[in-house]
């Protein structure tokens, strides 16, 4: 039994798989079909790519794996089950002899007031989706205005954080923007403004010196405001006001300060370390050993680096299914344990157009060589789609981008604060952190979760924009009555998700 599908759970289904050749039952559960490569993420932001070239389907690429679609609720480790929730609220248990927590990592939040409100983040397709939508309209709405103030705001876009995921999204977003503009022009003079932030003193901290200076330059050069040593100490529905003391008018936040464990890890009364699962070198729980763990889930001890845990990448994640995958065969009889070890085969970090930079078995790379290698890397990482990935960047280097709204995910269906920023928020329905919230709740003494705890009363100024008109959400037709909404969920309105309509079609019990 695996739980969750990133890059740990992923590459230990496939593995297991090839070791069982049809010798025992794997089963897959995971919110959705598909395996999300997140590297490519700021890629679908940016326009560069569709965004189902950077899935790959799960029954498809694993065919003697079974795929249950839900959300693991609560895990009965003395039981041996996993209790979750299906895609449509249908309850269901799942029972294992080997379990494998792979439940990766959410966006981590910091105690900042306003941020929870007013920021996203990125970390699955629905987010980068939202931003992709975000940054067109603001830069539209700002070619349609004839307010300086109000243009310079709409075409402020702050990002914190400066590790991969952030210095990926500012420079891909400044590129975006750029060509937008040159399609759109605005106000003399004006151009849209992308901010770094951070608190470290240098973009990309955790990597070599020389790849962070090849990074800031190009950042630089290309005209997005990189300011180390800086975050953001409030967050406003008029902008952010920074820990130097200056206000920036801005519409746009996305948080990419750095992911904390799902959730679901701590929930299993276990041994912790910051959050995450502590294994043994061979992956297994202390004292459970039928219970594995893997990816960001799980703080496995770094060999490399005695005293130390290894870090939360998804190289790591990647290459810890593998083993993982070897020592259940192993515990069945089948092969022999290994410890995780690993050897640093370099990092690489794509900056947009030809430009990256890249250090692949310690030779540090920049310009047109490093875009070479970090999109050949990409490619071969893959397990699916190679093709189409290679086909839409064939086609974004000859043909401009489509700039345009599709309006599938709206702001407040995709909320910093949750345990699935792999799922868009639905209309009416829990938030997958409340339910867990609530079973953890029903198995302990006593009972109900606190209201300021996940799985209580939800936040009522949670982030959102105005449903339209004629879409789902939105404003009901005269001849259909509207069912208020439950007492924890704020009345519809700009800032709220819309609460659900009864149907008319149909006659429900209780109807006179």
């Amino acid at each position: 039994m695996i739980v969750g599908a990133g890059f740990a759970g992923y590459r230990t289904a496939q593995t297991l798989s090839r070791l069982a050749r049809g010798r025992a039952e794997i089963v897959l559960l995971n919110p959705t079909d598909y395996f999300l490569y997140l590297p490519l993420l700021p890629q679908v932001a940016a326009g560069i790519l569709e965004p189902r070239r950077v899935t790959v389907s799960l029954s498809d690429t694993l065919p003697q794996v079974k795929l249950v679609l839900g959300e693991s609720d609560r895990i009965d480790l003395d039981a041996r089950q996993v209790h979750y929730t299906g895609p449509e609220g249908e309850g269901g248990t799942l029972d294992y002899d080997r379990l494998v927590l792979a439940a990766g990592s959410v966006n981590k939040l910091l105690p900042i007031p306003g941020v929870a409100e007013h920021a996203h983040g990125f970390r699955g397709l629905p987010e980068a989706l939202y931003l992709r939508d975000h940054v067109t309209r603001q830069v539209e709405l700002a070619a349609a205005t004839d307010d300086p103030g109000r243009c310079a705001a709409r075409c402020t876009f702050v990002v914190v954080g400066a590790g991969y995921t952030g210095t990926e999204v500012a420079a891909h977003g400044q590129l975006f923007t750029d060509s937008q503009v040159r399609r759109h022009p605005m106000r003399t003079g004006m151009r849209p403004r992308w901010m770094l932030l951070d608190i470290a003193d240098r973009v990309l901290p955790e990597l070599d010196e020389r790849l962070s200076r090849t990074a800031d330059t190009v950042l630089r050069e290309r005209g997005v405001d990189v300011r180390m040593g800086t975050s953001v100490k409030e967050a406003t529905p008029e902008g952010v006001l920074l820990t130097d003391g200056e206000f920036v008018d801005t519409h746009t936040l996305v948080w990419c300060v750095g992911v904390r464990p799902d959730p679901l890890a701590e929930s299993l009364g276990l041994p912790m370390e910051r959050g995450r699962l502590l294994v043994d070198p061979h992956l297994q729980v202390p004292g459970r050993p039928e219970v594995f763990a893997c990816g960001d889930a799980a703080a496995v001890p770094d060999l490399e680096k005695p005293g130390s845990y290894t870090p939360m990448t998804a190289q790591h994640a990647w290459r810890q299914g593998r083993v993982c995958a070897h020592n259940i065969a192993a515990s069945f009889g089948d092969g022999e344990r290994r410890a995780y070890r690993h050897k640093d085969m370099g990092f690489v970090v794509d900056l947009g157009g030809v430009k990256a930079a890249a250090n692949p078995l310690g030779v540090n790379l920049s310009g047109v060589a490093a875009g070479a290698v970090t999109r050949g890397y990409h490619l071969a990482a893959m397990p699916g789609n190679r093709v189409r990935v290679a086909a839409d960047w064939l086609l974004d280097a000859v043909l401009p981008r489509q700039a345009v709204q599709l309006g599938l995910v709206r702001s407040w269906s995709v909320p910093l604060d949750t345990a699935s920023p792999e799922l868009a928020r639905v209309p009416g329905a829990a938030p997958a952190e409340s339910r867990r919230g609530e079973e953890a709740a029903r198995s302990r003494p006593g009972g109900e979760p606190a209201k300021n705890q996940p799985g209580g009363e939800p936040a009522k100024n949670q982030p959102g924009g105005e449903p339209a008109k004629n879409q789902p959400g939105g404003e009901a037709a005269r001849s259909r009555p509207v069912v208020a909404p439950p007492p924890d969920q704020p009345p519809p309105g700009p800032d709220v998700a819309p609460g659900p309509v009864r149907r008319t079609d149909r006659s429900t019990e209780g109807d006179s």
